[in-house]
């Protein structure tokens, strides 16, 4: 038996005897576990797994033991990985904290700061949110006007972000801040602040699938102690880039996270459209999922050869933009098809007459529709990829 047989068998045997068996079903959106000052746990088993892979350092296995992580490979990982989804088992905890901000602060981050924020983010102690976008900066991020004066012995921050996601929810902001008006991308740095500062307010924003995850921040004259300055002053571009790499990888798995909260395509076109023995009967709807079914087949293949190469060194420029395009229009494709299959059934909004899922379809059919904008849109990643990876010209 290898090494990584060993560790599967351990990690296989450990989920099977420690994860609850309400935690393998799959979880509803306002069950999600994360974490902060005003944690919820909705399900009673959630506090249960939540400390139990906690106290394993699974909520963040590859980071360092010293910080609250597991200490495991990227190998190790993609096992964990691999035998929670055999089980069913739900993510523990949620952030991103997680993410987004762990990955850089341990490349960037002072000791003092991995030391004070990267423990409470694997304990979920600590809830984040992302201070980029701005009313005139989205897909042109480094126009950004957030204005971030050096006072002495503090920061004074002033200015607007927008599409802030759970701004209401967090405990902090990793944000991004103009400290230089004569450089665009070289007047950039990056801040970290508590979000209960004077100053700072959250409006959420109501979306089309009736959901307010978004919000409008706006601060006034936050005062912000100059050690959460993270990295060099006017070098928060750099950070920047760095970090919108695992966003948009993470935006790619959150994609089929949201997904998971409904039956997959292939249950809704046999519940629908199926005969007696399951099969669809629609020839052409037939092709379309499984060729969707072979697709996310591949997709997954594709993201487990690039963990691989990553931790073997060989990994491809470019891959975040790649998995981020592909995740989230494979996610909009799987809600396009659900939508066909299940017909008029999958437009309740309210009310009686439809089952749980059917009132969950439409919503989550209209919020996909946010993935490919969100984190960078789709043309923007299809430049990227043009760019950086095909090398082609402007």
């Amino acid at each position: 038996m290898t090494t990584e047989d060993e560790f599967r068998a351990d990690t296989r045997a450990w989920l099977e005897a420690q994860c609850p068996l309400s935690m393998r079903t799959p979880m509803p959106e306002d069950e999600r576990v994360w974490g902060g000052r005003h944690a919820s746990f909705r399900h009673p088993d959630s506090r249960v797994w939540f400390e139990r892979m906690v106290g394993r350092g699974w909520t963040v296995p590859t980071w360092p033991r010293e910080y609250g992580g597991g200490g495991l490979s990227a190998a190790e990982a993609i096992v964990l990985k691999e035998e929670m989804q055999r089980l069913g088992c739900r993510t523990p905890l949620f952030g991103f904290g997680i993410s987004m901000l762990g990955p850089v602060l341990l490349k960037y981050g002072s000791p003092a700061q991995k030391a004070e924020h990267l423990p409470k983010i694997a304990r979920g102690e600590i809830r984040w949110c992302q201070g980029y976008s701005e009313p005139g900066a989205g897909s042109d991020l480094a126009s950004l006007q957030t204005k971030c004066e050096d006072r002495g012995d503090h920061w004074l921050v002033n200015g607007q972000k927008v599409w802030t996601s759970y701004a209401h929810l967090a405990d902090w902001i990793f944000c991004l801040v103009r400290t230089d008006t004569g450089a665009k991308h070289g007047g950039i740095s990056f801040l970290l602040f508590d979000m209960a500062s004077a100053g700072v307010e959250a409006r959420p924003i109501k979306l089309i699938s009736g959901a307010s995850a978004f919000c409008e921040t706006f601060f006034t004259n936050v005062r912000v102690p100059k050690d959460q300055l993270v990295g060099r002053l006017n070098d928060g571009w750099t950070i920047a880039k760095e970090l919108l790499q695992h966003e948009r990888g993470m935006i790619s798995e959150i994609g089929r996270a949201i997904g998971a909260t409904v039956p997959s395509v292939d249950v809704v076109a046999q519940r629908y459209l199926g005969d007696v023995d399951g099969r669809i009967v629609d020839p052409v709807l037939r092709d379309a999922v499984a060729r969707h079914v072979m697709d996310d087949h591949a997709f997954q293949l594709t993201l487990r050869r690039a963990a691989e190469e990553s931790e073997a060194g060989a990994a491809s420029g470019g891959l975040s933009s790649m998995f981020k395009y592909y995740g989230t229009e494979q996610n909009k494709r799987k809600f396009e098809l659900i939508l066909k299959c299940a017909g008029h059934a999958a437009l309740g909004w309210e009310g009686a007459g439809f089952d749980e899922s059917e009132l969950l379809a439409c919503r989550t059919w209209l919020r996909s529709k946010g993935n490919s904008i969100e984190g960078g849109t789709s043309e923007i990643q299809l430049n990227v990829i043009a760019k950086r990876v095909l090398g082609l010209p402007d």
